[in-house]
């Protein structure tokens, strides 16, 4: 085998054994918060894509379920009883790839079928 190969395949395994259950519930957590922000502000496009980035990573299980559920909610009033304006679709965009490469890592989506 070569070296290169033996390396690449380490690395790679180490940075799956770093993303525990704690960075992927964090992960979802934040992307709900996002949620709620997006739909205050009435960013569709946003939340379209938050819900699928849910979809595409999230474990079906009421514990990542229910906590995006409750961050969607806590964003959503937390903007709406702010005195901050909404942020641009830029911010939104920016905010949404780093979450998409956070739940990516934490969560990786399966193969599609």
């Amino acid at each position: 085998m070569n070296r290169p190969f033996l390396l690449v395949t380490l690395i790679l395994l180490a940075g799956s054994a770093a993303a525990t259950p704690d960075t992927g519930l964090a992960a979802i957590s934040d992307l709900g918060q996002l949620n709620g922000q997006a739909l205050a502000c009435g960013e569709l496009a946003v939340v379209a894509q938050a819900k699928e980035l849910v979809i595409r990573h999230a474990p079906k299980t009421r514990t990542y379920g229910a906590l995006f559920e409750e961050q969607t909610n806590a964003g959503f009033l937390a903007q709406g009883q702010g005195r901050e304006p909404c942020p641009t679709p830029a911010d939104f965009a920016g905010r949404l790839g780093a979450l998409s490469g956070r739940l990516q890592t934490a969560l990786p989506a399966p193969p599609a079928r």
